[in-house]
This record gives structure tokens, C-alpha cells and sequence, in this order.
């Protein structure tokens, strides 16, 4: 009746309406009618104006009224003046923040309620919907029980069932939604999140097509529900509905407000599961969401703060996953632009969220942290206990006392900021799924203030917290890092006390950590690492299953990176730990007089990454066979993982085809890459498991057994060097009889180092100086005592004839010491002898390979074509004489010649498909810590690097000399049991057999070793032999010819080494 007045004309009415009712007696009709009418004006009025003052007086007036005799005519009965107090009680309440308003309304609403609303003309339906609205509010004010949104999903589901397809229960359930996410913010647990589920289901099936206020109620419900259970069920169900009302913008219009919600919920559900699991692919589409989400010039100030630290965190965790050095620049850059916000003046009430990103903390001067402290300290005086806001100030003021501490390292600023985590502890609703921070952080805090005092208090108060969180249901995602800091609490115990229950306890604890499906793999794999370790050190029971559980987590641990280099960068951030277990635990099972079972233990743990890309060029022949559509999809798989480990360059230029550096959904090319990577694994595990199923494919692609990689000494034994710490050890490998154990001595891992570490120095000196000359004889003497002599004294004892083949399988700092030319070995005639007088010696990285290249290939052949490769010049006078040495060789088998302009990489790489001898004549160069860049040099320098090697396939390679600079050196700052060199990487192509260098050439010698090396190899004394197994021997025989030549170093016949077959 006083809709559309102005604020005058309404001020005249109320006028008016006080001075009748002035001068009527209260017991008439009429004073009533006034009564009624003054407080539906005085609320028209407040609509208005907003003033609380009219608010008041109009429940004033509505109580009033309820208690007067009934008014004439048309005016409002008792129960519709109740009604339209308990309306003003709601409004007041919700603008006014006034929790006692909101109750009685609760309780006045549940009255109504249990009256027969129609007798009295009050709709049931909206009594029942301002329930719910009003039960939000106490929700919000925190002034209800634990059980408003239980009721609230309860008069819902009344409000659903009885509803006419004209009459939604709209504001219902939007009260609904907006409670549940009020509670959630709060810090408390939403109770029941089930029930609220469902009745939004239900809601979403009967309002109609395209209501986003359901879809996005629902989707945030199970957002929030999938941070408890972390289901991939909620978290698709959710994401389909956030991408249902993404999708329901028209093309080329601007963003809606449903969409823009829709859009900053699915960023955060992303951002929620890659901080819960750690796959890769998530980060990647956690990133990609906050890209595109950043990118967009409408958002808020507080998201972009928000978002603008997730891509700093996201960022930052790329760089640790993949060593991306731009990755690491992005997050520096991201987390300068929050500083940049908290100290520009523009920014407003998202000041202090800003301040509680620690980067941004550390930013501020130090009169600033001492005036926010104070400031704080202010307002958790002026805010009741226990209230959020509370409990937001006392985290924030901890917080800043940390930053203080960081600076003042006074335990008096760090234990204001244990006082403050333990009141936040107390009230902390553990329910919640972020419930368990105030003791996870708590925790650190004590073990930190521990360290700075020495106190043992706080290192045993440290772990009975942390104990605690490891019992909360909702700290399941961070349980491993609890983990980790109680081993490291109980381990300094036990250090301190030497409680022997600790151990026990850490036992246990790491049982747990390192099957944590949350936990990184990495992260596991150093965990049972550290687990062997100790439980070898204590001779506890579990040292057997720690380090299985460290074997089966190896492989694991690197390949989750797409390409080979960063798999590499990843071992040689393991290397200290993960290249040493293997070889530890291989010690221990000679320790047990477990032979076979170290031998089985080092081909797992060595070269990894040939193993790897190995697997993805196995033999399909045989699965063909017996399913033929497996076989095709694996393979195709295969080749699309091969393609995808080797599409970045040495430049690091991403090579996946996309263009660009940004994508139009946010994704850059390398998230794409890993995003692809981690599909076509997912695809490969399942075809391998259904392969592994196939009657006789039990073993497909799993580790092989140690009576098939005993096949590798079928033409001659094999001698693997354990370089260990625990225990050194050098097993011979025979194909019909138990491996031989040759023990060693106490000092021979430090004497070992010794050698090498002699060589590298002196190599500093110059190759051609002679204090190099000296060092190189004083190893290869040593060498011979510390090797050499047990190995042929058990040679001679197991009757393996001289001039017999023997293979060298070295670990560790052997990889880089010439065990060919140990000696010389003392003889009662005088003559030096060498390792490589008395026995034909090769190296092979691993024995899977050494099996690989003697595998029969029908497309070998006795006389094969020969390519010859060369890059003469100035630097390189000899390269001539030793080019036509090699074109001499047209009288036994073709040859070709790719030189100058044409020996292009591509050339090349095309020439050795179809030729299965190759010579190369020109310089080999490495790459500090870059093993994929090792390369030869050619036309106008260009170079064939390692990769572009792996990347071939040659299908009719028999064997390649390589006579060029550092072909078999490790590069600097490798893994020395990964074999990371040209000459394996030719190997491991294809070429059965390959002759490398390891250090720098001679060119000089380049000529005569070639004669001599052919004119053996072709020699009639092979007859019927392939010629790769006769090169070993040409080799040999080549360097004694090089040894007798007058004025000839060490340094220059020792460098030819032989790999393979």
C-alpha cells in the first residue's frame, strides 16, 4: 500500500498516521489499524533510506500490534503481523549483523510452523523458505547449532517435493549454498555435505534447463566434499557441471557472472587437485586454468591476487618436477608482482590476504612488521574468542612473527608464534579439510624451536603434534611431509636418548610414507632409501624390503618427466641417493651370499635411461603372434612415448608442433607434452597389464631374471665391479656355472676414488704433459694390484684360456678407469704385458645390452657396405691419410664417402641406415652436464649430437669405429653408471659393436690404427665369423702394433676402448 512513495511523501503519512493514533484509546479498533500501518511505513521508509533507526521503530511497532485487539477491515490478522516481524527480525539481522535477531526469527519461524498457516492466509511455503533464509543467517553469524544446514537441507527437500513448475524454491536454495560455503569458510565442517549433495541433485532434476544457481551450489558441494575423500568421482561430477555453464556463454559475447563463477571454480578444483596428488598431468591443467583465468582483464582484484600466487606456487613445483629454468624465472616474476600489490597504495581490502603470502611478508621493512604485530594484536583484543575472525587475526599475527623470527632468529618472536598455534589448535575443527593446519604448522614451529634452544620439550612436543595430525582424516594429502619431519624429530631423539623405541617408530612411520599415494614418487624413493640405510645400519629385519621397495620405485621416479634430458636432469637430482642404492643393495646381497640376486640387482639399477628407451623398442614378432591388435597399439604407443622423449633439441626449443609459446586455452607446449606423455603411459600400463595376462606373457617387459641376463657371458665371461661403500666386490659372470665372488679389501672403494681422482687431476695438466704420463702409469699399476691381478688369478683357476673374449661391467668411478690396460703384470722374461695381452677385452654398459647386440638379425650380412664420415681441416691434418686408408677398403667391401658440405647430421644419419660399417674421421666435443649434446663435429659446424643419434633406427648396423675426440667420456657433471656417451648411444641404435676413445685423440695415430685395425678385422683368421665379433680382437691388435712404435705415450693406446659384441 506504500510501494513507490517517495521519502517525504512517506514522512507525511507516518505524520499523519502519529498524530491519529495519538487520540485514539489503545482498546480501538482503529488505533490497530494505525499501528499496523506505521510499521509497514516505517519499513517502506528503511527500504528507502537504509537507517536502522526506521528498521526499529517498525518491530517496535509490529510487537506492538501483535499484542492489540484485532483492527478493522482489510489490515493484517495476528498471524501475518507476526510474520511481518519475523521478515523485519530477518532484515535487520542480515544487514546489521545482529546474531539474537536472527535467533528469535529461528525460533518465531519454527512456531508458524506448527499453525495452520491457511486459516490465516500466510503461505506455508514462504514461511518455510524464510526459515531456511533465516537459519543461513544464524550460519553466517555463527550464532546457530551444528545442525542449521542439516535443517535447511531438510526443509529444502519439503520445498522440492511440494513445488509447482511457476514456484522454484529459488531463494531456499540459494540460502542453502550460500550457507554451505559461508560454514566452509569459516573453518568448520559442513554437516551433513552429503545430504546437502543430494538435495541439490534433486534440485538440479526438477528446476529447469541452464539454472546455474543449482549447478554451481552443486559443484561447489562437491568441491568441497572432494577435499575430505579426494574422489575422481566428485571431482569429474564437478567439473562437468562447472564446464556445462562455462559452455552456456554464447561464442563472442561477453563473459556472464555465472560463467566468470563457473570459470574461477573450475581454476580452483584444478588447483585443489594438483596440490593433492602428484601427477604431473594436473599441475599442467591447474596451470593452464590459472593462465587462462589471469589472462582475463574482469578479474577481481582479490582472485587475481589469489590466482596470482597459485601460478607462483604452480610455477615454482614445475621447476622442481622438471628443472625448467623459466619455470623457476615465472615464479620469481609471479611472486614479484604480489610484492608489487601490497606495496602499491591502489590495493584495498584484499591488503591483508595479499600479506599472507610469505614472499610478500618478507618484502616489508622491519618497522612495518613490528607495526602490523601491533596492529593485530589490536583487533584480536576488540573480537571475541574463538569467532573466525578471531582466528583469522591470531594466524595472520603468527604469520608475521614468523617473518620476524626469520630476521631476528630471537626464539622469544618464535614462541609468540607457538603461543598463537596452540590457542588456534584448540579451537581448530579438525573435521575440517583444512582443520589440521594449526597443529601441522605447530609442529614445525616446535621442531624449529627446538633446534635454536636445544630444549628437549619442544622436539617431544614437536612429534606428539604431529603424531596427532597423522590421526586427522582430513591432513591425508600431508601426511608424507609429517612423515618426513618425524623421522627427522625421532632420529635426532634418538641421537640425543638413544631410545631404541624411536627406531621402531620410524619403521613404522616410513611403512606408511612410503606407500603414500600422495607423496611423490621421488619422494617415496628417497624415503626408502633413507629406510635401507638405517635399517641396514641397526641390522634391523626390514632391510631386504627397503631397498625392494627403493628398487621398485627407481624407475618410476624419473620418467614421469616427457623428455629424455629432463629424465636426466631428474637422476642427476637423485645422484648421492639414487644412483648409490642399487649398489648398496647389491652389496648387501653379497653379503647374504645372495650372488645372482646382486647381479639381477645392478642391471635394474644401471643405465637407466637405455633400459627405458629399450623397452619402447622391444620386439613386437612374438606378441604379433598371438594378438596381433595388442601388438599394433602398443607399438604405435611406443613409438608415439619414443618420439615424445626425444622432442626437445639442444636448445631446448620444444618440438611438439603446437607453435607459439602461449595456446588459446592457456597451456603452453610443454604442458601439452606432459599432458600427452602422461595419457599415453596411463594407455601403455593398461595394454601391458592385458598383454601380461596373455597365456605365456606373464614376464612381458618385466625385470629380467638372472638366469636370462646370464646369457650375456655365452661367448666369454663377464666382470662386474661393485664401487660401494658399504663393500666393494668384483663377480664373474659365467653362463653355465654360479657367478664367482672375488673379495676385496677394506680400503679398495677408498683407493678406488683414489685413481680416479689422480687421473682427473692430472688431465688438467694436459694429456701430451708429463705429469699426466706419470699419473696414467701410477693408475694402470694400481689398477692391476687393486683388480687386475684377482681377476686373472680367478680366470686362470676357472681355466679361461688367454687370448679368450672378457667383458668389463663396471659401476661407479670404474666407468671412467681403463681396466683394458691394467699392468703391466709382472713376467720372468721382462716383457710389459698388459690386461689386454693376456685377454681380448670389451666394455658393455649393462648385460641386456651386450645380449641385445648379439641378437641374429636377418639383415646382417658378412659383406656389409661401409660409410665413412669425415670433416677434415686445419686442426685435423692426419684426417686425410686415415680417409684413404678407409677408401682403400673398396677392394672388400663398398664404401661412402660423406665429407665436407655433404656430411650434413641429416646425411648422415639417412647414410647409416644403409650401411652396416661406419667410420667416423673428425672432432668429438661434450658438454658440461649435457651428455644428450655430445656430438661430432661436421660441415661448417654442424653438429650430429647424441640425440639425433638415439633418434635413428638402423636396422643392417653391424659396427662403427669412432675416431674422434671423448667418443666414450662420461660428460661432466653425468651419472657414471648411466653410460651417457656417443659410443653407447651407437651401440645402442643399432651397431652391434663400436670402438670409441676415451678421452682426447691423437690425430696423428688416426691413420695407422685404421690400417692396422682392418687389415686384423679382415684378416683370414675370422673366416666364418661375423665381423663386429672379430673387432675386439683388431682393436687389441691394432694397440699392441701402436704400443711398439718408437716415441708412443700411454695415454695414446690406452684411449681405444671396445663396446658390445
Amino acid at each position: 500500500m506504500a510501494q513507490g512513495l517517495s521519502i517525504m511523501e512517506l514522512d507525511q503519512m507516518i505524520t499523519s498516521c502519529q498524530r491519529d493514533f495519538s487520540r485514539i484509546p489503545r482498546s480501538h479498533p482503529v488505533y490497530t489499524a494505525c499501528i499496523h500501518l506505521l510499521a509497514i511505513l516505517r519499513f517502506e521508509r528503511y527500504l528507502l533510506s537504509e537507517q536502522k533507526e526506521d528498521l526499529d521503530k517498525s518491530i517496535v511497532h509490529f510487537t506492538e500490534a501483535i499484542f492489540l485487539p484485532p483492527s478493522w477491515g482489510f489490515y493484517l490478522n495476528v498471524v501475518q503481523v507476526f510474520f511481518q516481524l519475523i521478515l523485519s527480525l530477518i532484515r535487520r539481522s542480515e544487514k546489521f549483523k545482529l546474531p539474537e535477531d536472527a535467533k528469535c526469527a529461528v525460533e518465531y519461524l519454527r512456531h508458524l510452523r506448527g499453525l495452520p498457516l491457511d486459516t490465516f492466509e500466510v503461505p506455508h511455503k514462504v514461511v518455510t523458505t524464510s526459515l531456511v533464509q533465516a537459519l543461513g543467517i544464524q550460519v553466517e553469524l555463527e550464532a546457530g547449532g551444528t545442525r542449521d544446514i542439516e535443517e535447511m537441507v531438510i526443509l529444502c527437500q519439503e520445498l522440492l517435493t511440494c513445488h509447482s513448475s511457476a514456484n522454484y524454491p529459488t531463494d531456499a536454495i540459494t540460502a542453502l549454498v550460500h550457507a554451505v560455503l559461508r560454514k566452509f569458510r569459516q573453518g568448520k565442517q559442513v554437516q551433513p555435505l552429503d545430504g546437502v549433495i543430494q538435495c541439490l541433485r534433486d534440485a538440479l532434476k526438477l528446476f529447469p534447463p541452464g539454472f546455474h544457481l543449482v549447478l554451481l551450489g552443486l559443484a561447489a558441494s562437491l568441491v568441497i566434499r572432494y577435499g575430505t575423500n579426494y574422489s575422481n568421482g566428485d571431482y569429474d561430477e564437478a567439473m562437468t557441471l562447472l564446464e556445462s555453464v562455462i559452455a552456456s556463454n554464447p561464442p563472442g559475447e561477453s563473459t556472464g557472472a555465472s560463467q566468470a563463477i563457473a570459470s574461477v571454480m573450475a581454476t580452483t578444483l584444478a588447483r585443489l587437485r594438483a596440490s593433492i596428488y602428484p601427477n604431473p598431468q594436473y599441475l599442467e591443467e591447474a596451470n593452464s586454468r590459472l593462465r587462462a583465468l589471469l589472462s582475463s582483464s574482469s578479474l577481481d582484484s582479490d582472485l587475481r591476487h589469489s590466482f596470482t600466487h597459485g601460478m607462483a606456487i604452480l610455477a615454482k613445483e614445475r621447476f622442481n618436477n622438471f628443472g625448467l629454468t623459466e619455470a623457476l624465472q615465472e615464479a620469481h616474476s609471479y611472486t614479484s608482482e604480489m610484492v608489487n600489490l601490497a606495496s602499491s597504495s591502489a590495493h584495498g581490502t584484499f591488503g591483508e590476504d595479499i600479506d599472507n603470502v610469505e614472499a610478500v611478508r618478507a618484502a616489508y621493512p622491519m618497522a612495518v612488521v613490528e607495526e602490523k604485530i601491533q596492529n593485530l594484536r589490536k583487533l584480536i583484543s576488540e573480537t571475541p574468542p574463538r569467532s573466525s575472525k578471531y582466528n583469522v587475526y591470531l594466524q595472520h599475527l603468527a604469520d608475521w612473527y614468523r617473518t620476524k623470527f626469520s630476521r631476528t632468529n630471537d626464539i622469544i618472536d618464535l614462541e609468540e608464534v607457538i603461543k598463537c598455534r596452540r590457542v588456534l589448535l584448540a579451537s581448530a575443527d579438525t573435521s575440517h579439510p583444512f582443520g589440521f593446519e594449526p597443529a601441522l604448522f605447530l609442529g614445525f614451529d616446535l621442531y624449529k624451536a627446538f633446534k635454536c634452544s636445544n630444549k628437549m620439550e619442544y622436539l617431544d612436543e614437536s612429534i606428539t603434534v604431529h603424531r596427532g595430525v597423522l590421526e586427522m582424516q582430513s591432513a591425508q594429502p600431508f601426511r608424507f611431509k609429517v612423515i618426513q619431519q618425524l623421522v627427522a624429530s625421532l632420529s635426532k631423539r634418538i641421537k640425543l636418548l638413544g631410545h631404541k623405541q624411536d627406531l621402531d617408530d620410524i619403521i613404522e612411520l616410513i611403512l606408511f610414507g612410503v606407500n603414500d599415494r600422495f607423496a611423490k614418487v621421488s619422494d617415496r624413493f628417497d624415503l626408502s632409501c633413507f629406510w635401507a640405510s638405517i635399517a641396514r645400519s641397526a641390522r634391523h629385519p626390514s632391510v631386504s624390503v627397503a631397498y625392494e621397495k627403493a628398487m621398485s620405485l627407481i624407475q618410476s621416479s624419473f620418467v614421469s618427466a616427457p623428455t629424455l634430458q629432463m629424465q636426466h636432469s631428474l637422476l642427476v637430482a637423485m645422484r648421492g641417493v639414487g644412483d648409490k642404492m642399487p649398489l648398496d643393495y647389491a652389496s648387501y646381497q653379497v653379503d647374504m651370499g645372495q650372488f645372482s640376486q646382486a647381479i639381477e640387482t645392478l642391471e635394474r639399477g644401471r643405465a637407466l635411461l637405455w633400459s627405458e628407451m629399450r623397452g619402447l623398442r622391444n620386439s613386437m614378432d612374438q606378441l604379433s603372434g598371438v594378438n596381433s591388435p595388442l601388438a599394433e597399439k602398443l607399438a604405435a604407443i611406443n613409438r608415439n612415448l619414443e618420439s615424445l622423449a626425444m622432442s626437445v633439441t639442444p636448445s631446448g626449443i620444444i618440438e611438439i608442433g603446437d607453435g607459439g609459446s602461449q595456446l588459446g586455452d592457456g597451456m603452453d607446449p610443454f604442458g601439452h607434452l606432459v599432458v600427452k606423455q602422461q595419457e599415453l603411459l596411463e594407455e601403455r600400463d593398461v595394454l601391458v597389464s592385458q598383454i601380461q595376462e596373455l597365456p605365456g606373457f606373464g614376464n612381458f617387459l618385466k625385470t629380467p631374471s638372472f638366469q636370462s641376463i646370464r646369457f650375456a657371458a655365452s661367448h666369454g665371461p663377464v666382470i662386474i665391479i661393485n664401487h660401494n661403500e658399504w663393500r666393494s666386490d668384483i663377480l664373474i659372470l659365467f653362463q653355465d656355472t654360479l657367478p664367482s665372488l672375488i673379495p676385496t679389501t677394506n680400503d679398495f672403494y677408498e683407493r678406488a676414488n683414489k685413481l680416479r681422482d689422480r687421473l682427473v687431476v692430472a688431465r688438467k695438466e694436459g694429456l701430451d704433459s708429463e705429469s699426466y704420463g706419470r699419473a696414467l702409469r701410477s693408475v694402470l699399476e694400481g689398477l692391476y694390484k687393486l683388480v687386475g691381478r684377482p681377476v686373472i688369478d680367478r680366470l686362470r683357476a676357472f681355466g679361461i684360456p688367454e687370448q679368450s673374449r672378457i667383458w668389463w661391467c663396471p659401476t661407479s668411478v670404474f666407468c671412467s678407469l681403463p681396466l683394458h690396460a691394467m699392468g703391466p703384470i709382472p713376467s720372468n722374461d721382462g716383457v710389459k704385458r698388459y690386461f689386454s695381452d693376456l685377454y681380448i677385452p670389451s666394455y658393455t654398459p649393462t648385460l641386456s645390452a651386450l645380449i641385445e647386440s648379439r641378437k641374429p638379425s636377418s639383415k646382417t650380412s658378412y659383406h656389409p657396405s661401409l660409410l665413412l664420415v669425415a670433416h677434415p681441416d686445419a686442426s685435423l691434418p692426419g684426417a686425410l691419410g686415415e680417409m684413404e686408408v678407409i677408401q682403400s677398403l673398396n677392394t672388400r667391401l663398398p664404401v661412402s664417402t660423406l665429407s665436407g658440405k655433404n656430411a650434413t647430421p641429416a646425411a648422415v644419419v639417412e647414410g647409416l641406415r644403409h650401411h652396416g660399417f661406419a667410420h667416423f674421421v673428425c672432432h668429438g666435443t661434450l658438454e658440461t652436464g649435457k651428455p644428450f649434446d655430445a656430438s661430432f663435429k661436421l660441415y661448417e659446424d654442424e653438429r650430429l649430437t647424441l640425440l639425433d643419434i638415439v633418434r635413428s633406427r638402423l636396422p643392417a648396423a653391424e659396427f662403427a669405429f669412432l675416431a674422434a675426440c671423448h667418443t666414450a667420456e662420461l660428460t661432466d657433471e653425468s651419472i657414471a653408471d648411466e653410460g651417457l656417451h656417443l659410443t653407447a648411444a651407437v651401440q645402442y641404435c643399432g651397431f652391434r659393436s663400436v670402438v670409441g676413445t676415451m678421452w682426447e685423440m691423437a690425430d696423428i695415430d688416426g691413420r695407422e690404427l685404421a690400417e692396422n685395425f682392418y687389415k686384423s678385422m679382415f684378416s683370414g683368421n675370422g673366416q666364418g665369423v661375423p665381423y663386429h665379433l672379430r673387432s675386439a680382437r683388431a682393436l687389441r691388435d691394432a694397440t699392441r702394433k701402436m704400443r711398439r712404435k718408437k716415441g708412443m705415450t700411454l695415454e695414446r693406446w690406452v684411449n681405444f676402448v671396445h663396446y658390445g659384441a
